[in-house]
């Protein structure tokens, strides 16, 4: 297990957005880590409906589509302007639940209220893991 904790270099900051009908949810979470310079940030909320859904299973490989409207259950994940990893659950229109890997192509119906905290004094980076076969998130610090 790897372990990181940040020592105290301020608060939070807290990252209130709502996005609107037709944007894609990850490449909108990417803006705004890109344009906020987010390099450390953790979603603490995330509700809304989509339109359409693309996630990818616990295979890794195999991207599901969904072509109904969806009510966001959960949104959660580590998000930078380096690297996003956000796992998403829907309830579809008869209430199963659907969840995986976000993956762009999800498409946002009439909202979605995104809270995002950016945490102080870490920083995220990718490494590639030999054992894994991924790139992997590592911490650093500012």
């Amino acid at each position: 297990m790897e372990h990181y904790i940040a020592t105290g270099r301020g608060e939070a900051t807290v990252h209130c957005v709502r996005l609107h009908r037709g944007e894609d949810l990850l490449e909108s979470i990417k803006a705004l880590c890109a344009q906020k310079k987010i390099a450390a940030g953790v979603i603490l909320s995330g509700v809304g409906c989509i339109s359409r859904g693309r996630i990818r299973d616990a295979s890794g490989v195999t991207i599901r589509e969904i072509d109904e409207h969806c009510e966001i259950v959960s949104l959660n994940g580590t998000a930078s302007q380096t690297r996003c990893h956000i796992h998403i659950a829907l309830s579809k229109e008869d209430l199963s639940t659907i969840g995986g890997h976000l993956c762009t192509g999800c498409i946002v119906n009439t909202t979605c209220e995104l809270v995002i905290a950016e945490l102080p004094g870490i920083c995220y980076g990718v490494e590639q893991d030999p054992e894994t076969g991924y790139d992997e998130l590592i911490f650093g610090t500012v």
